[in-house]
């Protein structure tokens, strides 16, 4: 970031779903920058093993982290299942996922 720009929020998703989630966010949080990633290169998630989920997770949250973050979002349920809790620790800006609810 240069100087006397704010650090933007960054979004994480398996794909673009998550830009719902940016949309939500850019009308309740219409000042904040966002740095969105989509890693449609590599979905779906939901086959994969949580090992592999989280080491990929990881991997996005290192690039948004190099873009100067100040807190990221896991826009994805398999993503925010297999990596939240693991990776929370890992970094030094608050971590959020979407919340997984199954019938």
């Amino acid at each position: 970031m240069s100087a006397g720009q704010p650090c933007p929020i960054g979004v994480m998703d398996s794909g673009v779903g998550g830009l719902s989630v940016v949309k939500i966010m850019r009308r309740i949080l219409p000042e904040e920058g966002i740095l969105y990633f989509g890693d449609s290169g590599r979905l779906p998630y939901g086959t994969r093993p949580p090992d592999q989920v989280r080491s990929f997770t990881r991997q996005i949250l290192r690039f948004l982290a190099g873009r100067g973050i100040k807190a990221a979002v896991i826009a994805c349920n398999t993503a925010s299942a297999a990596s939240l809790p693991a990776l929370a620790e890992e970094f030094p800006f608050p971590l959020l996922g979407i919340p997984c609810c199954y019938p």
